[in-house]
């Protein structure tokens, strides 16, 4: 019979944490910047208002900055082109989010909203933050 050796090693069953923990670090600190990244959309101070939210339907948001810039759906658009851009939507039977600054010239607003009702488009909302109550 063979004598047992005892220098003879075992193998260890633990578990090395090490490279997972630096995995787990550096995916925070991906995240942590990333994170305000993911922030989409156009800065708006909207203003307070009473309303109730409106139905989920198929629709175009329009967007005025305190500078006066125009975005339609997140893209930039020159106000010139405002109406060729909406003609192309009458016929869906979509309606327009209109959210504009309240900085804005209430001039600017009247005439988005005057290009909206000469393209044909009944639909249109005023986005407004909800107004708070005491």
């Amino acid at each position: 019979m063979a004598a047992l050796n005892p220098r003879r090693r075992s193998s260890i069953a633990d578990i090395n944490v090490t490279p997972l923990v630096d995995v787990m670090l550096v995916l925070l600190i991906i995240f942590m910047v990333t994170a305000p990244l993911l922030k989409q959309g156009i800065d708006v101070n909207l203003p307070k208002a009473k309303g109730k939210s409106l139905e989920e339907t198929e629709k175009i948001s329009i967007v005025i900055t305190k500078e006066g810039k125009i975005f339609l759906n997140d893209k930039i658009i020159n106000k010139d082109d405002l109406p060729s851009i909406l003609n192309s939507y009458r016929e869906s039977n979509t309606a327009v989010l209109l959210k504009a600054d309240k900085d804005v010239p209430y001039g600017l607003v009247a005439e988005v909203m005057g290009e909206i009702k000469a393209a044909g488009i009944e639909k249109i909302g005023m986005v407004t933050e909800p107004k708070e109550s005491r």
